[in-house]
C-alpha cells in the first residue's frame, strides 16, 4: 500500500522554518572564519622575502611596489563595499569578492611580469575588502547575530594579529616567487563554496535573513546620510593610499610620518564629528581607529624580529604556540562580551581597549624573547582586548555606523604601518651612523624602533580612551538636558478663582 504523499507535504514546512535558517546561521560562522583571515592575508607584503628567487632583469624594487598595491585597493573598497552589501545584501558580494581572490589566486601561478603582479594584486585588494563588510552584514541580518558578532569581532582580532605571520608561513621553503601571489589557494576554494552554499540557503530560507525586532545593530538599506558618511570616508581612505604608494618612491621617512599622522588625525575627526546610529556609534567608530592602528603593524614587526637569523628568536615554528593561544582567547573573551549584560557594553569598550595598551606595553618588555611562551602576554592582550573592545562597541552601534568603523579601520591599518615604518627607518639611519661597523647596533636599532611604535601606539590608544569616554559623556548629558520637561506654571487656587468673570460678577 503506497503511503500517501499528505504526510511529507505537512513535514516540509517547519523543516524549512526551523532548519535552514539554523543551517544558514553554521554556515555563516564557517564563512566568517574561512574568509576573514583570507582577505587579512592579502594585506602583507611578503616579495621581498622571495626575492632571490625572481627572474633576472626584474627590478625588485618595482615588484615589491606592484606586491603593495592590495592594502591601497582594499581600503579604498570597504566603503564602496559597504553601500553595495547593504543594498544588494551580503551573499551575492560574498561569492563576488571570493571569485575574485579565486581568478587571481589561479591567474598568479602564470604571472610573470611587473604589470601582471600589480593588477592581481588590485584585485586580491578588491576582493578582501569586499569580505570584511559582506561578512559583517551576513551575521548582523541573522536572527542570531548576538552569536555570530562576537566569532565575527574575535575572528577579526585574531587575523589582524596573525595575518603577518600567515602569509610568511605560506611562502617558507618554497621554490617559486609566485606562491606570494596565491598563499592559500585550497582555503580560497573552501571559503568560495561556503559562499556559494550561504547564497542557495539565503534564498530558500523562509526568514530571508530577517532581525529580531527591537535589536540596534541590524538596519536596513543605507540612507542618503549614511551614504553620505562612507563617501566621505573615502576622503582619508584615498589620501592613505596615495601615501602608500608614494613612499615606495623614496619619500623622506619624516615627510611619511607627518603626512600619516595628519590622516590618523582627520579620521578622529570624522569619528568625532559624525553623526551616527545608536548611542555608541561615536565609540565604535574610534574603537576602529585604535584597532587597526596598531594590531597589524604592530604584530608585523614583533612577526619580523622572532624570525630568527641576526635578531634571534624562536622563528615561526616556535610562534605558532602564541599566535593559536592568542586566536583562541580573542574568540572567547568576544563570546563572553557578547553574553555580557548590555550595560556593560561600554566598560567592556574601554576595558578591551585598555587591554590593548597594556600588551603595548608588555612589548616593551617582553620582546625579543629567546622562545615563544613570553610572547603569548602581548599577543593575547592585543587579540583578546581587541575582540573585546569590538563587541563591546558594536552592541550599541548601529549597522550604518558599523560600517563606517570599518572604513575607517584600515586606512588606520596602513597608517601604522606608515607610522611604524618611519620611526624604523629613522632609528635604524640612527644606528647606522653610530654603528661604525658594529652589527649588533642595527639589531638594537630593528628592537628600539619596535619599543618606540608600541610607546607611540600605546600613547595613540589612550588618547582615544579619552576622547571616547569625553564625547560619550557629553553626548549623554546633552541627550538627558534634552530630555528634561519643564513644568509649566500652574495658577494658585486663590488666584484661579480671580477670573474676568468672577471679577464682573463681584461687581
Amino acid at each position: 500500500m503506497a503511503v500517501p504523499p499528505v504526510p511529507q507535504a505537512r513535514t516540509a514546512v517547519p523543516v524549512r522554518a526551523v532548519r535552514v535558517p539554523l543551517l544558514v546561521d553554521v554556515v555563516i560562522g564557517l564563512l566568517t572564519l574561512v574568509a576573514l583571515p583570507l582577505a587579512l592575508v592579502a594585506i602583507p607584503n611578503t616579495i621581498s622575502v622571495v626575492a632571490a628567487l625572481l627572474p633576472p632583469g626584474v627590478s625588485q624594487v618595482d615588484m615589491i611596489r606592484a606586491h603593495g598595491l592590495a592594502l591601497p585597493a582594499m581600503l579604498v573598497t570597504v566603503p564602496l563595499a559597504a553601500v553595495a552589501v547593504r543594498r544588494f545584501r551580503a551573499a551575492p558580494i560574498l561569492v563576488a569578492g571570493l571569485t575574485l581572490l579565486a581568478l587571481a589566486d589561479v591567474a598568479g601561478g602564470y604571472t610573470d611580469t611587473v604589470a601582471l603582479v600589480g593588477v592581481l594584486r588590485v584585485l586580491h585588494g578588491i576582493g578582501a575588502g569586499m569580505l570584511v563588510p559582506a561578512t559583517l552584514v551576513a551575521v548582523a541580518e541573522r536572527p542570531r547575530h548576538r552569536v555570530l558578532l562576537p566569532i565575527w569581532a574575535g575572528t577579526l582580532a585574531a587575523s589582524l594579529l596573525t595575518a603577518q605571520a600567515l602569509a610568511l608561513w605560506a611562502i617558507r621553503d618554497v621554490s617559486s616567487w609566485q606562491v606570494t601571489l596565491q598563499p592559500y589557494p585550497l582555503l580560497t576554494g573552501v571559503a568560495l563554496a561556503l559562499a556559494a552554499a550561504y547564497l542557495v540557503l539565503w534564498m530558500i530560507s523562509s526568514d530571508g535573513g530577517s532581525p529580531a525586532e527591537g535589536e540596534i545593530l541590524p538596519g536596513g538599506r543605507p540612507t542618503s546620510a549614511e551614504r553620505g558618511r562612507l563617501a566621505l570616508a573615502i576622503v582619508p581612505a584615498a589620501a592613505i593610499a596615495v601615501l602608500g604608494v608614494g613612499i615606495t618612491f623614496d619619500w623622506p621617512p619624516p615627510l611619511v610620518v607627518v603626512a600619516a599622522a595628519v590622516v590618523v588625525v582627520a579620521m578622529l575627526a570624522l569619528a568625532a564629528l559624525g553623526t551616527f546610529e545608536g548611542p555608541g556609534g561615536r565609540t565604535l567608530a574610534f574603537v576602529n581607529v585604535a584597532v587597526g592602528l596598531v594590531v597589524l603593524p604592530t604584530a608585523a614587526q614583533m612577526t619580523y624580529i622572532e624570525l630568527g637569523g641576526p635578531l634571534g628568536g624562536p622563528g615561526l615554528k616556535g610562534l605558532w604556540v602564541p599566535f593559536l593561544v592568542a586566536a583562541v582567547t580573542a574568540l572567547v573573551g568576544a563570546v563572553l562580551a557578547g553574553r555580557a549584560p548590555e550595560a556593560l557594553a561600554a566598560r567592556m569598550t574601554v576595558l578591551g581597549l585598555a587591554a590593548v595598551v597594556v600588551g603595548l606595553a608588555a612589548i616593551r618588555l617582553l620582546v625579543p624573547a629567546p622562545s615563544g611562551t613570553p610572547l603569548v602576554v602581548p599577543f593575547v592582550l592585543l587579540a583578546a582586548g581587541s575582540a573585546v573592545a569590538l563587541v563591546g562597541a558594536f552592541r550599541t552601534a548601529g549597522l550604518g555606523t558599523a560600517m563606517l568603523g570599518l572604513s575607517l579601520c584600515f586606512p588606520a591599518v596602513l597608517a601604522g604601518f606608515l607610522l611604524g615604518t618611519g620611526i624604523q627607518v629613522n632609528r635604524l639611519r640612527e644606528a647606522a651612523e653610530s654603528a661604525r661597523g658594529d652589527g649588533n647596533a642595527l639589531v638594537n636599532g630593528f628592537i628600539d624602533a619596535l619599543h618606540m611604535w608600541a610607546l607611540v601606539g600605546g600613547f595613540v590608544v589612550v588618547g582615544v580612551i579619552v576622547l571616547s569616554s569625553v564625547l560619550a559623556r557629553r553626548a549623554a548629558t546633552a541627550a538627558a538636558d534634552s530630555d528634561v520637561v519643564i513644568p509649566l506654571p500652574t495658577p494658585s487656587p486663590e488666584k484661579a478663582d480671580d477670573t474676568p468673570e468672577d471679577s464682573g460678577s463681584k461687581h
